[in-house]
């Protein structure tokens, strides 16, 4: 029966190896950070307001009491997902959308240069009568 037995020869070649794995895992790495620098697109109906988180499940939207719905999401600065246990008594400026029965069902916490873009709708209505560019992500009031 033949038994593998490591040569001096395989032995030398460990370093080059170990080099080789070490440079494909750092490039293959490199394009994650890219991903945090792309241009957020949110929907045509996102409207705009302020958002007090109260309990993870309720918050003040714009002064009045909104609850969270099942499965909604909230996406943080960075676009990954935040937990609203998190966000207990912070109050942000957030896009976000309802769910049929008025609940929230996706928020978006603004940087300062998403928050900076106006005009943009706050309420159904204006969202219904303004014209919404999805590409260049702006709103052009009648």
């Amino acid at each position: 029966m033949k038994r593998c037995v490591a040569t001096s020869r395989s032995r030398a070649m460990l370093p080059a190896l170990a080099l080789a794995l070490a440079a494909a895992l750092t490039t293959s790495l490199a394009p994650v950070s890219a991903v945090a620098q792309v241009h957020r697109l949110f929907p045509q109906g996102a409207l705009r307001g302020t958002i007090a988180f109260t309990s993870p499940t309720d918050a003040t939207l714009n002064g009045k009491p909104i609850r969270f719905a099942p499965g909604g999401r909230i996406h943080g600065l960075d676009n990954m997902l935040v937990m609203s246990g998190a966000l207990i008594g912070q109050r942000l400026t957030a896009n976000y959308t309802l769910e049929s029965g008025g609940m929230l069902y996706e928020i978006w916490l603004l940087t300062a240069q998403e928050s900076a873009v106006e005009p943009w709708p706050q309420t159904p209505q204006q969202a219904a009568a303004w014209s919404f560019d999805y590409m260049a992500q702006t709103w052009t009031k009648p």
